[in-house]
């Protein structure tokens, strides 16, 4: 039995211990958090963008901290759980790593690519596996574009187009602090940028134009280069008008068919503009059917399945792997720079 400690109990931990229920082998063993009363089981001031909202919830069982460094000394947890702010990922995974466990760290991996680099590099030294939350490839959408993909059935990858635009979200603190959060561009656009890298490899360049807010990308659209001659772009970022809270999709291009799809969520509406669809070579459009559940809830559940499988049988899990994680960071760092500097920037 896998025993897990979760650092951070917001949104996102909620989501990941409820997640944990329904996977077996695994137990959420203790969790670290400061605001007392969450520690108590009194949740019903968590809520998201998406899934349940928080409640009353039975801890028996689960031991509670407010200090990390005890729960980190716990020697009856395998693996520690980060769901913190992204500004402190690195610090902590890192020592989280040191004391000898395994660590599954929410998106985005860090803030600086030299922060990815350190952890990439404590993991290794520790001989333990450290695992990214990077859940898009999980969803069904983009799971059954990926499985298209994989079979080879329409030919090889010719390229693609990717969208990911939401509301301002102006209730949500730091969003705009660069020492923080990072802006839509390592909060929003790192999901794309990673599922970019995953299936077309590392481009080895980027341009990019659009806006900025201070010293963050605000709105703005990416041309990627590559060895190959694939043709991906990708928009991203905020709009000011609240009508519209999320808004994501993608073009892909196969050999023998395109892959489309598009969802929206307009006011309290959320709805399919386009369901995930093949174009083929014959002039059909067929429309593929998804999981029933909820879309979500369902990728994060495949996701801590996907690590505690990973932990627990010491393979490897490429997709949630913390070195494409670095690359997403590194495409996202040139991406800013190319749209700073309004000027094609190369990656090494």
């Amino acid at each position: 039995m896998l025993r897990v400690g979760i650092a951070g109990l917001g949104f996102m931990g909620m989501i990941h211990y409820l997640s944990y229920q329904k996977v077996r082998g695994v137990k959420v063993a203790a969790i670290c958090e400061q605001t007392r009363k969450r520690l108590t089981g009194d949740w019903r001031d968590i809520k998201g963008n998406f899934g349940p909202t928080g409640t009353r919830m039975d801890l028996s069982g689960i031991a509670t901290y407010d200090n990390l460094d005890a729960m980190l000394d716990d020697p009856k947890i395998d693996m520690v759980d980060v769901t913190l702010p992204p500004a402190m990922h690195a610090d902590i995974v890192c020592k989280a790593l040191r004391k000898g466990k395994h660590v599954f760290c929410e998106k985005p991996m860090a803030l600086k690519l030299t922060d990815c680099r350190r952890m990439v590099a404590a993991a290794q030294k520790a001989n333990r596996q450290l695992m990214v939350g990077h859940v898009l490839p999980l969803l069904p959408e983009y799971a059954w574009a990926r499985k298209v993909i994989d079979t080879g059935r329409y030919g090889k990858l010719l390229g693609g187009s990717f969208r990911r635009v939401i509301s301002d979200p102006a209730w949500l603190r730091h969003y705009w602090n660069a020492d923080v959060i990072g802006g839509p561009m390592l909060d929003l656009h790192i999901h794309d940028a990673h599922f970019i890298r995953l299936l077309f490899d590392m481009p080895t360049a980027v341009s990019t134009t659009g806006r900025t807010r201070g010293k963050l990308a605000e709105y703005w659209t990416t041309q990627f280069r590559f060895k190959r001659n694939f043709a991906v772009t990708a928009t991203s970022g905020t709009i000011n008008q609240q009508g519209r809270s999320f808004d994501h999709g993608f073009e892909i291009h196969l050999e023998k068919a395109t892959l489309l799809f598009q969802f929206t969520v307009i006011g309290d509406q959320a709805k399919y503009l386009c369901p995930p669809t093949i174009l083929d070579d014959r002039g059909k459009a067929k429309t593929a059917k998804m999981p029933e559940g909820d879309p979500m809830m369902n990728a994060f559940h495949a996701e801590l399945k996907a690590v505690v499988q990973a932990v627990s049988t010491g393979k490897k899990n490429n997709v949630l792997g913390a070195d494409l994680a670095r690359d997403a960071i590194a495409i996202c760092q040139a991406q800013t720079k190319s749209l700073r500097q309004g000027k094609m920037v190369s990656l090494k």
